[in-house]
């Protein structure tokens, strides 16, 4: 088993919901926590509600869709405290909106927070990682990296693009000792449904149903540690909809029926 104390954590969308979670159920476990988003403000909310000594915990503001931050912004975090030893790409943006109906700027838009920038930061703490021969990087998917449904069409990409990179890195760095984690939650009580883009770019600012009475994040979060812990390679968090999985293996011209009936 992983232990995380006095490991060091990079966490990336951490000023609020699933990453908010995982700061601090990782900083009861004694790691050392930098913490990442566009909301400076927010992280030093998050910070300051974390158990122990401040010098544990390093903000490091971050915007996603600026590309040519991220190298930069990797660097900064390895100079803190020397290093990375797990990465967490959580930081990313949903969708509510047609696909016929999406400009392409929008797709694009999608395509780079969800799944370049975990790839650049990915590519960018991997060096020092092989260097040390131990290293562990996880990245936040969705159940709908598994099977795609409506509204979500670029968003459900993203997260499948996701499965393949990191599949395919994993086969790759396992001789290096470096663990690889995808993580899938399905409906978890968080604002992802409020900040999702629409076909023109603007907030969805509707809270779904599904999302309102979904898992809590802290005990998505505490799946997620025990996931680390356990060097898990794909874990699905989540109620019901985790089903979805398997009809899909199994069932999928019944699955497609389905999704059909999903708002947004």
């Amino acid at each position: 088993m992983t232990q995380l104390l006095d490991k060091v954590v990079w966490i990336t969308g951490a000023s609020s919901g699933i990453g908010e979670a995982l700061t601090y159920e990782i900083a009861r476990q004694g790691a050392k926590i930098i913490l990442s988003s566009r909301r400076e403000r927010e992280l030093h909310r998050v910070k300051n509600h974390c158990p122990g000594e401040s010098d544990n915990y390093k903000v490091l503001p971050l915007d996603l869709t600026k590309a040519e931050t991220w190298k930069s912004s990797a660097e900064q975090a390895e100079s803190f405290f020397g290093r990375v030893d797990i990465l967490i790409n959580n930081g990313g943006i949903s969708q509510r909106s047609l696909a016929s109906k999406t400009s392409i700027e929008i797709e694009r838009e999608i395509m780079e927070v969800n799944f370049f920038s975990a790839i650049a930061l990915t590519k960018y703490i991997l060096p020092g990682m092989i260097a040390r021969q131990s290293g562990h990087i996880i990245a936040i998917s969705s159940l709908v990296g598994k099977f795609g449904t409506p509204f979500r069409s670029t968003y459900a990409a993203s997260k499948h693009a996701l499965h393949g990179y990191f599949d395919s890195l994993r086969a790759e760095v396992w001789q290096e000792n470096i663990q690889v984690t995808l993580i899938c939650p399905g409906y978890i009580q968080t604002n992802v449904s409020l900040n999702a883009l629409t076909e023109t770019g603007d907030k969805y600012n509707i809270m779904d149903k599904n999302q309102a009475e979904g898992l809590p994040a802290s005990q998505c979060a505490k799946a997620i540690v025990k996931a680390i812990q356990l060097n898990k390679e794909e874990i699905y968090i989540g109620g019901k909809e985790i089903a979805g999985v398997y009809l899909k293996r199994l069932f999928p011209n019944l699955l497609s029926k389905i999704v059909r009936r999903i708002q947004p």
